[in-house]
């Protein structure tokens, strides 16, 4: 066991054996013991209540429990029933009767909380530090701040104690402490997580984000999360699809010559090239943008409304509690004491405008690429100043969700130095799956270790292989898939698969009546979304007989990839789906059925 990575696909590997993962749990407080850290967790479930929920587990079945038995851990202002929620602020301290909506999700999934991870007081902060119990170290350097304001929860992963954990992003939480560790940060888009049963720091611009050691494990974790929750105003209806293959052609942008920042620090101006290079080889066309207004819109968000966000969160408690927060955090929201409405809305009219002029510059690019940070300074820097050095950190994440941008943080492997490099992807909200698939080959091609162990970053997803001689490429969405009901169909018939892929985003996917349910794959001019499919092999002269077996409203048509093949497929009648459920927020039939198992429908 303690040669085991606790990768998604370590664990399963030895839960297919036969192990236990109650196992894993003590596995995983012997490491966190090991580690001898004891700002990791600011709570932690006693390990009898965690095994008693990893032996209430059902039989091990990745297809409906797509999370079983992986440990995680918790962003401590994010609530899981029974155990205390701090904000890392013990005057703050309440517990909550039930799971946030996130964790639920998770739960349901088969994954295992290991308890609530320290962060900077209220999520207020990029360095880890601002915590009144004793901050986590820094995974791989002595003399790194952890990141924060997801510092413990960055340090459990990369440390191999966690699969996953929950973070939350509001000024770049979700990144700074995954580039510091070494690890993946996924920060989705705005409201394709809910924030029911979360602390706000920006309520209109918070979201959790989620930290793992691979790309693939984030998107697992992100994948079960996302769904839409009436509960939530801000919620979303933004599911988790698009993850694959790279597509060919990719245009991405970086800051121009002119005003790319790296505050001096050339092995992390090295680093960045590097990476460049890297998606260069990608076969990515990289675009030079000047991003003097991504850096105008980083500045509002602590110089205006935004602050006052913070004050609202925390005004009654803080006034009935002087003295309750952390110096560094007083001062920070204190000062917004000082704005008025009029600034907030003179903010809110600049952003308009800073919106309107970064518009031009995101126009025919598919996603943008920055350094994580522009350096890593050290601890001493923090002492020295707590307050710019964490403004630093913030030099490439301020400005994302005020522009709302999904992104993704990945290892790109080490500096000269030692210290980690990393690299964050950028693009339109919605567009998660298409940032985690290019930073998913881009670890791939760092050869870089995951966090603090010494396993090595997994390969990629591949686009699938071409079909041979004779045959013909089919696209199934549905019963034909591998290890559905009906793949049997496609062996009778002489075809292979060939591996999974998704649509263009022009495609609704709809639940056609009947038990068992069918899908409706149909193409739209507008409103269309990728949909998960897989494409197989057929030989030419089964190709008819296989479509005489297929029940109307569904036939053969023409469908186009995302990465922009057309390959045959099923598709559906538009007067077929009339009536029939919509289900493409769920991004293909498998999230659907997973999706109806877990909620009693079939």
């Amino acid at each position: 066991m303690r040669d085991v990575s606790f990768d998604r696909e370590s664990l399963f590997a030895f839960y297919r054996a036969g192990g236990d993962p109650a196992a894993v749990l003590r596995e995983a407080h012997r490491r966190l013991a090991e580690a001898a850290d004891p700002g990791v967790f600011i709570d932690l479930t006693p390990l009898a209540e965690a095994e008693a929920e990893a032996r209430a587990l059902p039989p091990f079945d990745p297809e409906r429990f797509p999370l079983w038995g992986l440990p995680f851990a918790v962003k401590d202002n994010i609530d899981v029933a029974g155990r205390p929620t701090t904000a890392a602020c013990p005057d703050f301290a309440y517990t909550p009767e039930r799971d946030a909506f996130v964790v639920a999700r998770l739960r349901a999934a088969g994954a295992i909380p290991l308890g609530k991870a320290n962060l900077d007081q209220f999520a207020t902060g990029l360095v880890g530090l601002r915590t009144p119990y004793p901050a986590p170290r820094n995974a791989l350097h002595a003399d790194l701040p952890p990141g924060g304001s997801s510092s413990g929860s960055a340090v459990a992963v990369a440390r191999g104690i966690a699969t996953f954990s929950l973070g939350s992003d509001t000024a770049g939480s979700g990144r700074v402490p995954a580039g510091l560790n070494n690890i993946v940060g996924l920060k989705p888009s705005l409201g394709a997580l809910s924030a029911t049963g979360t602390v706000p720091a920006c309520r209109t611009l918070d979201t959790i984000s989620i930290f793992a050691l691979t790309v693939a494990d984030a998107w697992a974790a992100f994948e079960v999360a996302a769904a839409h929750d009436p509960a939530d105003a801000f919620s979303k209806d933004r599911p988790a699809a698009g993850f694959g293959a790279v597509p060919r052609g990719l245009r991405i942008g970086i800051p121009s010559a002119e005003t790319i920042r790296f505050s001096g620090d050339a092995a992390q101006a090295v680093s960045f090239a590097g990476a460049v290079g890297a998606l260069r080889g990608l076969g990515a066309e990289i675009v030079e943008v000047d991003f003097t207004p991504f850096f105008e819109v980083a500045a509002l968000l602590y110089e205006g409304a935004w602050v006052a966000e913070r004050l609202s969160v925390v005004q009654e408690f803080r006034a009935a509690h002087p003295g309750a927060l952390h110096p560094v955090t007083e001062a920070i929201i204190g000062g917004a004491e000082r704005l008025s409405a009029v600034d907030a809305f003179r903010g809110l009219y600049r952003l308009a405008e800073l919106r309107r002029a970064v518009e031009p510059l995101l126009a025919g690019l598919d996603a943008l690429a920055v350094p994580t940070a522009p350096t890593w300074h050290d601890l001493a820097a923090f002492e020295a100043d707590p307050i710019k050095p964490n403004s630093d950190f913030g030099t490439y994440t301020n400005f994302v969700n005020l522009l709302d941008l999904c992104g993704i943080a990945v290892p790109t492997g080490f500096r000269a130095d030692g210290r980690p490099g990393s690299v964050t992807l950028l693009a339109r909200a919605g567009r998660d799956g298409l940032t985690a698939s290019l930073a998913a080959a881009l670890h791939e091609t760092s050869g870089a270790t995951l966090g603090a162990t010494a396993a090595r970053a997994p390969a990629a997803p591949k686009a699938p292989a071409l079909p041979g001689p004779g045959e013909t490429a089919l696209l199934v969405v549905g019963a034909h898939m591998t290890g559905m009901p009906l793949e049997g169909q496609m062996r009778e018939h002489g075809a292979r698969p060939l591996g999974p892929v998704q649509t263009a985003p022009a495609y609704r996917l709809h639940a056609l009546p009947g038990e068992p349910p069918r899908p409706g794959l149909l193409r739209v001019a507008s409103g269309g979304a990728a949909v998960a499919g897989e494409v197989w092999a057929m030989p030419e002269a089964e190709i008819g007989p296989f479509l005489a077996r297929i029940p109307a409203p569904l036939g053969f048509g023409r469908v186009t990839l995302s990465d922009g093949r057309v390959v045959l497929g099923f598709l559906a009648e538009a007067a077929g789906c009339a009536g029939a459920e919509d289900v493409t927020r769920f991004g293909g039939w498998r999230a659907w059925i997973a999706e109806r198992s877990r909620s009693g429908a079939a």
